[in-house]
């Protein structure tokens, strides 16, 4: 059950989008890829930035309840949305920069492996992800990464020269 007043407190200071259980959007938010998935949080919080995350984080503690991330939304496992809980989700996060000089690519967690790819291709480039262009890049990285040049280049984790992370306390990391 969402506190109203902390739900306010939340909703005063949010970028994103809010999707409640009577949102109209709330049906197609909190499916994931695996339709096997049924499970229907409290509130899905659909962030703008770093600032909706760390809100969105602080609104789920103060209120006691559970916390699933979503980034790509493939999800197989389903950890990407919880009962009772908030969704914090990072799907439209989808800024990509590629510096082609150093061969590198920076990107937002909701960008899948199809988008990146586009995006390095323009350059002859290629990226050491999965198979499935639908796909998050954040979940695959951050899971390993086996994709086709793989055993050339080696996994995506492996690849990863940083990562900007706000831990569950809400505090902003660089690690890397």
């Amino acid at each position: 059950m969402l506190d109203d007043a902390k739900f306010r407190t939340l909703h005063d200071g949010f970028a994103g989008e809010l999707i409640g259980l009577d949102d109209e959007r709330y049906e197609s938010a909190r499916r994931v890829w695996n339709g096997m998935v049924d499970r229907r949080p409290a509130l899905i919080a659909r962030c703008a930035g770093e600032d909706d995350v760390v809100a969105a984080l602080r609104f789920a503690r103060e209120s006691g309840m559970p916390v699933a991330v979503r980034g790509g939304g493939h999800n197989v496992t389903g950890n990407a949305v919880c009962d009772a809980g908030v969704v914090i989700d990072l799907s439209g996060l989808k800024a990509i920069a590629v510096d082609p000089d150093r061969a590198r690519a920076t990107v937002q967690p909701g960008v899948l492996l199809g988008e990146l790819d586009r995006a390095t291709q323009v350059f002859g480039l290629a990226t050491p992800t999965g198979n499935v262009s639908m796909t998050g890049v954040a979940g695959l990285t951050l899971g390993g990464g086996l994709g086709w040049i793989a055993r050339k280049h080696g996994p995506a984790c492996d690849n990863l020269m940083s990562a900007r992370v706000v831990t569950a306390d809400g505090t902003r990391v660089t690690a890397g």
